[in-house]
């Protein structure tokens, strides 16, 4: 599975962007948090995006290795969760062999999910909201196969009438 573009949006949204390299937790970013700029280092918005893309190729994998099974919305906030804690550490998390246990959204999924909160030992507020709004996408139903399943519905539905006519 690939990241959609509210999945994009929201890494974007969250990860804020910065055209001139910052000193991060375990060295400099740039862009959209893509990890190994240099000090004094600059970027477009398009050479960002380009980054981004690049970068979410390893995250996806590290969530399709999880669990291939996910829905859009469940992907995409363990994407957007990865990418900020990395494929290590999210491969190593409870939050991950949850996921691939038994994706559904549920009380223990969602405290192990919370607890990625901590930035230096700290609980970071900005972590404690990102992690909600990731929370919140995560168990999200997805519109589209509610709808196929409402479609598949009414299509058994005209069937069986025709064949009972």
């Amino acid at each position: 599975m690939k990241t959609s573009s509210n999945g994009i949006a929201l890494i974007k949204q969250l990860e804020g962007f910065s055209s001139t390299a910052y000193w991060d937790v375990d060295g400099y970013s740039i862009g959209y948090g893509h990890h190994g700029a240099r000090a004094g280092q600059t970027v477009t918005r398009d050479q960002a995006e380009q980054l981004l893309a690049a970068d979410l190729a390893v995250f996806e994998q590290a969530v399709n290795q999880a669990n291939p099974s996910l829905s859009q919305n469940q992907f995409d906030a363990a994407v957007s969760l990865c990418y900020n804690i990395g494929t290590t550490r999210f491969r190593k998390s409870t939050v991950a062999a949850l996921i691939a246990a038994d994706p559904s959204p549920r009380p223990e999924l969602e405290q192990q999910w919370k607890q990625w909160r901590l930035a230096g030992g700290q609980v970071s507020q900005s972590l404690v909201s990102r992690r909600n709004k990731e929370w919140e996408l995560y168990k999200k139903i997805n519109a589209a196969p509610l709808l196929l399943g409402v479609a598949a519905v009414a299509t058994l539905a005209a069937t069986s009438l025709m064949l009972i006519n």
